[in-house]
């Protein structure tokens, strides 16, 4: 270490600014500014090389943490990304989208603000772009072995781009008329920019993976005709099935899901023409079903769309300032928490929930909401607190509900869980000879880092299927779960 006792010298957790709010609302770029070199050395110093490393235990890629934060604090900026890539293919995607269960568990956390464990990983990558330290590694020699990955998420993207570089030559197939599935449409421009993205899939490109775009698998190619043209098959179509409410008016218009909002107003952020199904808030008193990050998305896009008034409404309470004692260090715990897209206006309810959706002419015009409580396991209205909302576009953010089911199912011979979950043993294997399921298709709705960690690690057993061993990494089983749920 550069200073052993860098955790008693540097007490306080540095964060690089976000730009001003009237300047960010004005535009679709990412909010943060650059930080600086010397502040990012001083927090990666923070890292007490601990005896163990309870940052691992919280992150399912198994990240050298410990080893690049201190390359970082030495300035070693080459070896640091190395250290990285070697248990991470995209360190710029979960510095950026991850909520960073290793900062929950870092030791440091105990007594102290833990170590900005994220965002050191973050510039480790972005200065790795700079210097163009990201190079295609190309396979030495080509296996005569080919490879079918379905979905082009992140999980998708790690099983090609770790599959390609073994030899294999893989064709990733993506429904959508551009490769990145959900990170290409449904994450704002302001969280990750369209750039970070496509340098990445210029890398694959270059090392030999094939991309194709705007094929629906099912329909425009059967499951039958790529268990004929390939030797295995990747599943990694997400959990893209959304969850929907049942109440009174919700057949009126003005009532879309996240996911029918984000990805054409995405699209129109990047400059492309705006598609027959864009929604604008522009004007717009919008209220927003659901506390969680795909609100907070929706949320920021209304905001910069001009809308007048954004309301999101958690059904939970609001959480503690700091960690609960019933949810200890290492767990990842519930804490209150300001998004960007918070900081910019628009206002937050808490304990909040709806009764029905009111209308005029076949459209929405209000939300009755009500605050309630838990009262036996149960949520209970409280009785008086009822309001109605001015609503004129309300967006569902209430999750989803698992992978969708169509003719791909059938025709690979998938089977399904109770949650919907394509069923798969603890080696990503189902019960068709060659066909593997990874990530949120075979997990449920989870977060970005097991959808890499997972697509490693059936990218292993894939190769073992081809040529009998592997030398592939394997993070986690797929019935793995986090150390710190």
């Amino acid at each position: 270490m550069v200073d052993p006792r860098g955790f008693l010298t540097v007490r306080e957790r540095e964060l690089p600014p976000r730009r001003p709010v009237p300047l960010r609302l004005m535009d679709w770029r990412e909010v943060y500014e650059k930080q600086d070199m010397q502040q990012l050395q001083r927090q990666a110093g923070r890292c007490m090389d601990c005896g163990i490393p309870f940052c691992h235990s919280a992150c399912p890629l198994g990240n050298l943490i410990p080893e690049w934060n201190d390359l970082v604090s030495r300035g070693d900026m080459h070896e640091a990304i190395e250290r990285l890539h070697a248990t991470n293919n995209f360190p710029e995607f979960t510095g950026k989208l991850c909520p960073a269960p290793c900062e929950s568990a870092c030791v440091l956390g105990i007594n102290q603000p833990p170590v900005t464990i994220k965002q050191v990983e973050v510039m480790i990558a972005e200065n790795a772009a700079e210097n163009g330290w990201l190079e295609p590694r190309v396979p030495e020699r080509l296996t005569g072995k080919t490879v079918a990955v379905i979905g082009s998420g992140p999980a998708g993207l790690a099983a090609a781009q770790q599959l390609t570089r073994a030899g294999h030559t893989v064709a990733v197939y993506e429904r959508d008329d551009k490769i990145g599935g959900l990170m290409r449409y449904g994450i704002p421009e302001f969280k990750m920019e369209r750039a970070v993205l496509d340098r990445r899939l210029a890398q694959m490109e270059a090392e030999g993976t094939r991309f194709r775009a705007g094929v629906s698998i099912g329909e425009d190619i059967t499951g039958e005709q790529l268990r004929d043209r390939y030797d295995a098959i990747v599943v990694a179509t997400g959990a893209t099935a959304w969850r929907d409410v049942d109440l009174p008016g919700r057949d009126l218009a003005g009532i879309h899901q996240a996911m029918e909002y984000l990805p054409p107003t995405n699209r129109v952020a990047v400059g492309e023409e705006p598609p027959a199904d864009h929604i604008d808030a522009a004007g717009l008193d919008v209220v927003v079903i659901g506390g969680g990050d795909t609100g907070s998305d929706c949320y920021g896009t209304a905001l910069r769309q001009g809308a007048r008034s954004v309301t999101q409404l958690d059904i939970y309470p609001q959480a503690p300032g700091e960690r609960h004692e019933a949810e200890p260090w290492p767990t990842m715990p519930k804490v209150f928490s300001v998004s960007s897209s918070h900081e910019e206006g628009g206002e937050r309810k808490f304990s909040a929930s709806t009764q029905a959706l009111i209308g005029e002419d076949g459209h929405v015009t209000a939300l009755r909401v009500v605050e309630v409580e838990k009262v036996d396991g149960v949520w209970t209205p409280v009785e008086g607190t009822q309001e109605d909302l001015p609503a004129q576009l309300v967006l569902l953010a209430i999750g989803f509900t698992g992978p969708e089911h169509g003719g791909l199912v059938e025709q690979l011979g998938l089977q399904a869980d109770a949650r919907t979950r394509f069923t798969r043993t603890p080696g990503y294997a189902t019960s068709t000879p060659g066909v593997y399921v990874a990530g949120d298709a075979g997990r449920g709705q989870s977060l970005i880092v097991w959808a890499i960690a997972e697509g490693r690690a059936c990218a292993s057993a894939v190769d073992e299927f081809l040529m009998g061993d592997t030398a592939l990494p394997s993070p986690i089983r797929a019935d793995a779960v986090p150390l710190t749920a």
